[in-house]
């Protein structure tokens, strides 16, 4: 095998079926997620919050108090009704501000739906059903370029598009599906990076004589589009940068071992004179500025939390910029307090360590009193976020195997993935251990992507090698096959529960898997 074959394997299969295939299963996506959006009609779970920032920032910039509360939400109603007169009204604009915890961007994305749509349901659900079908398509296509098989691309977009909770999360106007999206996107960015500096590497390989630290590889547009993605996740929620140092980390290590590979004799100070600084200017200036812009509307107006305006506008510019940033700084280190003492009681409350295994998932709608149209005396309308069970058992396995797999064989897709699984669920347990911090299953969804992507490497393994005996492919085929219709099916059964159709009681309580469900 060539050293050009070793380092950039080539793609298999045609270019034109590599996009058919992913758009065909983005589009079974659509379908699912699209059909009955705005169902139901009601605000769901912490979408109280969000869409009523959203539509203050469309409005004014900045986040502003509505009116009511938990126990009595008149701005709820009012939306519901059609009423949009759902803010508080201030003599004074900064005593309006709504002190937020999480950055704007996700609260942006949110508002460009209701802007197109209005304020309803289908409108501040839009942008999180879009995001949830490009990122099937992005898993699709970054699988494939992973595997080099567009069948294990688009077993990946597939089973994306059946996990339950990413298809609660995409019909649900809350901030996580975003957090999802970019690091999703960020990743296949890094992915699609790799490929390009290794094929710069070997070309440099081919016609120029080895020495330690050489080549320099350029400009590395790929990367710096990771950095934007990476920066627009901090932008949704701060537990962004987990995965954006994870990813930093990686990239460099994928650098390294590159430069190792064709057989530089110093890797790691070739990388530290000649990838670090492009690397540095990717993922870190990038996603400090894209942070910043996300911001905009509270540095530009008077109306956002701790803004301060006339303390800011009361000297030259150069103070004016000083002391906004300093103001800002103030309110994020204000919201780090927020979270690091964030324990008051949840009934669905649950810790890292039950996520995997699903053993607390949450019951984001189940109106009292329930609908009276199933035909039955008693009946229930249920949205479940949780996960299809088929798919997360089999994840759990999957990672095992990853795990095996990388010890054995070093292989750069297992590292990776298991490296973004980690980055996504082990720092809760600091949370849960040293602040008793009050999360929920939900922070899970930025891993999903990489449960799928376990599973569908695994598959990969099933089916064995191009040069397996037809009986070991034949077998390969059919045991991934039945898997994936096992996946379907549960996601059928549990399909009523996840999108708030009308059932009986009795069939409601049979889908409670677990009665930790409940």
């Amino acid at each position: 095998m060539s050293i050009r074959e070793r380092l950039v394997p080539p793609m298999q299969g045609s270019v034109l079926w590599g996009w058919i295939g992913p758009l065909s299963v983005a589009l079974f996506g659509a379908i699912l997620r699209f059909h009955r959006l705005g169902e139901p009609k009601a605000v769901v779970f912490d979408e109280t919050f969000y869409i009523k920032d959203a539509y203050a920032l469309i409005q004014y910039g900045a986040e502003r108090k509505f009116l009511g509360d938990a126990k009595n939400p008149i701005a709820d109603q009012r939306l519901i009704a059609g009423n949009l007169d759902i803010y508080v009204q201030c003599p004074n604009v900064p005593d309006c501000a709504s002190y937020v915890a999480h950055p704007p961007l996700g609260k942006w994305m949110i508002g460009l739906g209701e802007w197109i749509f209005g304020m309803n349901p289908f409108g501040w659900r839009f942008m999180a059903a879009v995001v949830g079908v490009l990122s099937i398509l992005i898993i699709a296509r970054v699988a494939r370029r992973m595997t080099r098989s567009t069948l294990l691309g688009c077993l990946a977009g597939l089973l994306l598009s059946l996990d339950g909770l990413h298809f609660v999360l995409s019909r649900t106007a809350l901030l996580d599906i975003f957090l999802m999206f970019w690091v999703l996107a960020g990743f296949a960015c890094l992915v699609v990076d790799r490929d390009r500096a290794r094929e710069r590497m070997v070309d440099w390989y081919e016609r120029s004589p080895l020495s330690d630290t050489r080549p320099f590889l350029g400009y590395r547009p790929w990367r710096l589009a990771a950095g934007v993605c990476l920066g627009a996740a901090c932008a949704v929620k701060w537990s962004g940068i987990f995965f954006l140092i994870a990813f930093a980390a990686m990239t460099l290590m994928w650098d390294a071992g590159a430069r190792r590979a064709v057989g530089l004799r110093r890797p790691y100070v070739g990388v530290w004179r000649r990838d670090l600084p492009t690397a540095f200017s990717a993922l870190a200036v990038a996603p400090v500025v894209v942070m910043m812009v996300s911001w905009t509307g509270w540095f530009v107006t008077d109306k956002g939390w701790g803004r301060n305006w006339e303390q800011a506008t009361s000297s030259g510019p150069l103070f004016f910029a000083f002391d906004s940033f300093r103001s800002w700084m103030h309110y994020q280190l204000e919201v780090l307090g927020f979270h690091s003492g964030l324990t008051s009681f949840h009934p669905y409350k649950s810790w890292p360590w039950q996520w995997p295994l699903l053993q607390r998932p949450i019951s984001f709608h189940y109106p009292d009193p329930a609908p009276t149209d199933c035909g039955a005396a008693k009946c229930s309308q249920a949205v479940l976020a949780v996960g299809t069970p088929a798919l997360w058992y089999g994840a759990v396995l999957a990672l095992l195997g990853l795990v095996a797999w990388y010890v054995a064989r070093r292989d750069w897709r297992a590292g990776a993935v298991l490296l973004a699984y980690a980055a996504g669920w082990l720092p809760w347990f600091y949370y849960a251990i040293a602040d008793k911090r009050t999360m929920y299953f939900f922070y899970m969804i930025p891993v999903v992507p990489f449960m799928v992507l376990a599973l569908v490497l695994m598959a990969g393994v099933a089916l064995g090698r191009q040069d397996a005996t037809p009986l070991r492919r034949g077998a390969g085929a059919a045991a991934v096959g039945a898997y994936a219709l096992v996946v379907l099916i549960n996601f059928w059964w549990l399909y009523p529960v996840l999108s708030g159709e009308t059932i009986t009681f009795a069939q409601w309580w049979s889908r409670m898997l677990l009665r930790s469900w409940v």
